[in-house]
């Protein structure tokens, strides 16, 4: 693995991690770009295995997003213009012609890849998995305000609940009251897992409101380039798939792929199904 600090247009700083062969061109290097809460180190066993799945002769570069790990905090103004103009750094510094999004950050890459357009920064090949992208208002953003308010008091529990129950409609842990389901998080958020999501709450916030605040429409991402792949989980909550459909009858010539044994977390867990499925079309 290499890592390297990255300095922003805006004096901040991206730490970058790459995995694979060190010095791959540009063409077999795939930029992944994270999700919601996760830090770069979480994706490190999917980036590792990806590199593996790609071959000799590829590398994978994953970065922490603003608020993350060893990357700076989310700046004053801080919106979606400024992780498109991050994901614009990390290609400038590293080369990559190819980029992958997981949820939050599939949603980060298709609006960067939209506002790339007629310029030298639009992928070879995009590919997002369970992008989480607000299409004519289909996500619901009510629960931010809740969300926002229970982190602001230090209320992990509180927070987890909102979030969990917003995000996972129709799962059973979103049909328990959300007093109770406060409670049962607050027990999970003793766990080393929620220690991390209780460091970077504050700046989720953000970037919830940055990916969520306006509806986008489908149409508008026409304008993406005929090879993009978008997928989505079989297991994963029906948003993703239904998001992923809509998507992909907007932009003409991508392609579809549903991952039937596919759930949300696939891509940090580095399921193999989907690892393998990604890796095919990266190279071919």
């Amino acid at each position: 693995m290499k890592e390297q600090v990255l300095p922003t247009h805006d004096g901040g700083r991206l730490a970058l991690y790459s995995y694979g062969t060190e010095d791959a061109p540009g063409e077999r290097r795939v930029l992944l770009i994270g999700g919601a809460f996760l830090t770069a180190l979480i994706y490190r066993p999917f980036s590792v295995a990806l590199a593996k799945g790609l071959g000799e002769g590829w590398a994978v570069d994953v970065y922490d997003r603003r608020g993350r790990g060893s990357s700076s905090e989310q700046p004053d103004g801080y919106c979606m213009a400024t992780e498109i103009a991050d994901v614009r750094t990390v290609l400038a510094a590293t080369g990559a012609r190819n980029i992958l999004g997981h949820s939050l950050g599939g949603s980060v890459a298709l609006n960067a890849v939209q506002e790339f357009t007629g310029t030298s920064y639009v992928p070879d090949k995009l590919a997002v998995y369970d992008a989480a992208v607000n299409i004519d208002g289909s996500i619901d953003t009510s629960w931010l305000s809740g969300f926002e308010d229970a982190v602001d008091s230090g209320k992990v529990g509180r927070a987890l609940a909102h979030m969990k129950k917003a995000t996972s409609p129709g799962s059973p842990m979103a049909k328990i009251p959300e007093p109770v389901l406060a409670g049962l998080m607050a027990l999970l958020s003793r766990t080393k897992v929620n220690k991390m999501f209780r460091e970077v709450m504050p700046s989720g916030v953000g970037e919830l409101r940055a990916a969520y605040k306006e509806a986008d429409h489908a149409r508008d991402f026409s304008v993406l380039p005929a090879n993009t792949h978008f997928m989505a989980g079989g297991k994963s909550p029906s948003y993703y798939k239904e998001t992923a459909e809509r998507l992909h009858a907007a932009v003409p010539g991508s392609t579809y792929e549903l991952s039937p044994k596919g759930f949300h977390g696939s891509i940090p867990a580095a399921v193999n199904e989907l690892v393998s499925d990604i890796s095919e079309y990266f190279k071919g």
